[in-house]
């Protein structure tokens, strides 16, 4: 028999123990071991059973039990005592409560509103799929330690993304569980009579999607998650938020409108409904939530009486949008006649022009309408994830902004970073303290190398462990019986070096550039002194056969009986697993198609817990690696041809780990510890551990973003929105003139018509016509730079010109270099609302 319908029934605690319904709905829990070891003493077995949940523990630890630790004084008093420091921890200043701008123009906003598609807070609560989410939990913890006033909005999967195993034949199978959300730690946001709230969201066809509002407490950050699947919708309606990036385009546009358009109505329920102050910054994590910038320009027009332009002006100020995506290919878009039918009767955002929406989501192609672009369009601050992907971002969109230079695009970048308690082995921290804490200056010289060696090694075994569980489960599930399993007793040895390679599985990542040359790759597992082991997991997704096709491959190389004892796939990787991985690990391995890898952040976990970074130079580790905290995988930069490339590149990742890599590891000194392996590793320790931190990341995104954003937002909406409206008129009449603007002359003078020196004061002069607008519309700069053949400047500086008479400028500069220089002139836009002069995106040029 089935259940025609899912419930859960929580546990009821003895009043004594009521703490402990707290303590497990907040997720604080996750990254504090006190929290974590008091439920463990509750009952060990059941806590290992159910993976350390606290609801679940709660739900099947049996009264009794819960009766005698209701007696218990000792207990009693732990309870209290974890609830006090909980307590505490959500009320007391933190960092950003004591924190100064610096009087750099920003201003500390009361609420932020930060928007994603998934969260991955904890595996407790599976509503991720990878990096992206992962990357957006460690942002709200980072957030909730900082004291960041931050409110999370996304959607909540019933299904959540899905779970992996593998059939007999190694191709990924994929299962969708049912959740329940009340089995989950979330709790349904209800009016004061206890009844649900709901969000409205207009469809087609005079068809109204409702969304149910539940809150997860990431520490003292609320995390907000819409639910379609209630009564109230329509059969297909209730399965919009059914599963994370499931469905055709129709199912994907729903959500995204769901999560945008919905999400700013429930922080707007959410604020009003607990007195939290309404968010002064919106952070939009890639563009699926971009549809949340529509609703705010509703929200002016419908609420304000703001034109369309006014709106945008307000909008944008406040707006903050961080792009992942290092290829046009992974840039959601959609059809243009999909958008139409969503948003073109009307109904959904009334008073708003359907041709200003398609025009802020219009690229190249003009049937298909582009979520990034209307992200940056709708956001006056943007970032990449990585230096080297701020880079990407701004040549992938320069055109967005025609005639500037790709280093003037204003796409900034903000290098993502790991929730260190999260991710860090408890063991680690307790030996060498914790990288977050102020004063941290790296491990401490009293530790030994003997002691982190030994560390490392409890942590490797403890991996091992948990890879023979796993391959023993997976080839149960595969269809082998017990019988023919005895030899996943001896999978993987604990004294080997240990290379973990772990992500989500599309083409550019490369999961099988260790499989180029198999005999060689076979030749390193099975060396007879140096002998490595390899552990590999990864989701591809449901979609993508070719990434299918590449997980079967591992797994048939891995299934082979002459060397599945030194390589593994394990299916399913999760949170869970991960951490196993990041923990035991002595090298974590990334090989990604450079420069395709926006951050990836896997690696900065490992190194968290001492290990070793062996990775192409690509997102973080581009500015990361020093030459001492791991390997740099040589590119073949230049070679166009695919096959060759990975050709090259896998050769020089065998040559790594045979020649450098591995010897490094086996070179031991008398009492058996490889020294110079271990100077790496004190050296990763204390010079990454603090620079990755989510913290770090998120206390620039307060001086670099939200602080100013704040500020633009406030100044846009001050006095009846009279800047907002004044930046409107101001974009109106330079859009008119602006066709008319030239640069008519451009002149370098110096003085007796010498040969000038490098450093030399020289004088430049333009005549402008402005063509109506008023010098303080504008900016007139002098650009001098070295120059080639074709004229074209290069390695420039700039210098802001003043205004004479008769449309005459002029500016003094230094020659920065020695060589070929040119110089000329131009004119940029001028505005207080304006971050920078390239915002508009317009320019005139000499």
């Amino acid at each position: 028999m089935k259940a025609v319908r899912r419930f859960t029934v929580r546990a009821g605690l003895p009043d004594p123990l009521a703490d402990l319904g707290v303590l497990a709905t907040n997720l604080r829990w996750t990254w504090h071991p006190p929290t974590q070891d008091l439920f463990a003493d509750v009952d060990r077995d059941i806590w290992a059973a159910v993976g350390g949940d606290p609801l679940h523990l709660l739900a099947q630890v049996p009264a009794e039990r819960l009766e005698r630790l209701a007696a218990d004084p000792g207990f009693l008093a732990r309870v209290g005592e974890v609830a006090d420091d909980l307590r505490r921890y959500l009320g007391e200043p933190r960092w950003y409560q004591r924190h100064d701008t610096g009087g750099n123009g920003g201003r500390l906003p009361a609420s932020i509103a930060y928007f994603s598609m998934e969260f991955g807070v904890t595996e407790a609560l599976p509503n991720y799929s990878g990096g992206l989410g992962v990357l957006a939990g460690d942002h709200l913890k980072a957030a909730s330690d900082l004291g960041v006033p931050l409110i999370g909005v996304g959607l909540l999967y019933r299904s959540g993304y899905f779970r992996q195993s593998l059939s007999l034949d190694g191709w990924q199978v994929e299962h969708y569980p049912v959740i329940d959300p009340n089995g989950l730690p979330l709790d349904p946001l209800t009016e004061p009579s206890g009844a649900p709230i709901l969000v409205h969201v207009a469809m087609p066809g005079g068809r109204v999607l409702r969304a149910r509002i539940w809150r997860a407490q990431v520490g003292r950050v609320p995390l907000l998650l819409l639910d379609s699947d209630i009564e109230e919708n329509a059969e297909d309606l209730r399965g919009v938020t059914d599963r994370l990036y499931g469905g055709d385009q129709d199912h994907r546009i729903r959500q995204e409108i769901l999560a945008g358009v919905g999400g700013v109505r429930a922080v707007r329920t959410y604020c009003e409904l607990t007195g939290t102050p309404q968010p002064e910054v919106f952070h939009t994590n890639e563009g699926h939530a971009g549809f949340l910038g529509l609703e705010r320009l509703r929200e002016h027009v419908s609420g304000q009486g703001l034109d369309f332009d006014q709106a945008l002006s307000a909008v944008r100020a406040g707006t903050v949008f961080t792009t992942h995506t290092p290829v046009p290919a992974g840039i959601d878009r959609f059809p243009v006649d999909l958008v139409q039918h969503y948003f073109g009767d009307g109904t959904l955002l009334p008073g708003i022009d359907l041709r200003r929406v398609l025009a802020l989501g219009a690229e190249e192609n003009p049937g298909m309408f582009n979520m990034a672009h209307m992200g940056l369009r709708l956001a006056q601050r943007a970032n990449g994830v990585s230096r080297l992907h701020g880079a990407v971002s701004r040549d992938m969109f320069g055109g967005l902004w025609p005639g500037f230079d790709t280093d003037e695009v204003p796409i900034s970048s903000v290098t993502n970073g790991v929730h260190g308690p999260t991710w860090a082995a408890r063991e680690m921290t307790e030996v060498i303290g914790d990288p977050t804490d102020e004063g941290y200056a790296g491990v401490d010289a009293s530790v030994s190398d003997a002691r982190l060696w030994e560390l490392r090694g409890t942590l490797r075994r403890r991996l091992v462990d948990e890879v023979r569980k796993r391959v023993r489960a997976a080839w149960l599930q595969r269809g082998a019986s017990a019988l023919e399993l005895g030899w996943t007793d001896t999978v993987f040895d604990p004294d080997v070096l240990t290379v973990g390679f772990a992500r989500r599985v599309p083409t550019y990542k490369r999961l099988t550039l260790m499989l180029r040359d198999a005999e060689r790759l076979r030749a390193l597992l099975l060396h007879p002194q140096r002998p490595v082991q390899l552990v590999v997991a990864g989701k591809s997704h449901p979609a993508d056969d070719g990434g299918k096709a590449l997980i079967q491959q591992i797994v048939r190389f891995a299934d082979d009986a002459g060397v599945r004892h030194r390589i593994v796939f394990l299916p399913d990787y999760d949170m869970n697993m991960a951490r196993y991985l990041y923990w035991g690990c002595d090298v974590w391995l990334n090989n990604p198609m450079r420069p395709l890898e926006a951050c990836g952040t896997s690696g900065m976990k490992a190194a968290l817990n001492g290990g070793l970074n062996l990775s192409i130079r690509d997102g973080w580790w581009d500015e990361f690696y020093d030459g001492s905290n791991g390997w740099a995988i040589p590119t073949a930069d230049g070679i166009n041809d695919p096959v060759r490339r990975d050709d090259l590149e896998a050769a020089a990742l065998y040559e790594l780990l045979g020649s450098q890599v591995a010897p490094l590891y086996y070179d031991r000194d008398g009492s058996g510890v490889p020294t110079q392996w271990m100077a790496m590793v004190r050296h990763t320790l204390s010079s990454l551990g603090p620079q990755i931190q989510a913290t770090r990341m998120v206390g620039e995104y307060v001086e670099s973003a939200y602080a100013p954003a704040a500020a633009a937002g406030a100044l846009a909406q001050a006095d009846d929105f009279r800047v907002a409206r004044d930046l409107a008129d101001y974009r109106g009449r330079l859009f008119g003139a602006w066709q008319r603007v030239r640069v008519v002359d451009c002149e370098l003078a110096i003085e007796d018509n010498h040969s000038p020196v490098i450093g030399e004061i020289v004088r430049v002069n333009a005549t402008v016509d402005l063509a109506g607008l008023a010098p303080g519309d504008v900016e007139v700069q002098a650009v001098i730079g070295r120059v080639g053949d074709t004229d074209e400047l290069s390695d420039v500086v700039t210098a802001v010109m003043q205004p004479t008479e008769g449309g005459r400028y002029t500016t003094e500069l230094a020659l920065p270099h020695a060589g070929a220089l040119g110089v000329t002139a131009r004119v940029l836009p001028r505005h207080g609302l304006l971050a920078t002069p390239a915002e508009l995106g317009k320019v005139v040029l000499a």
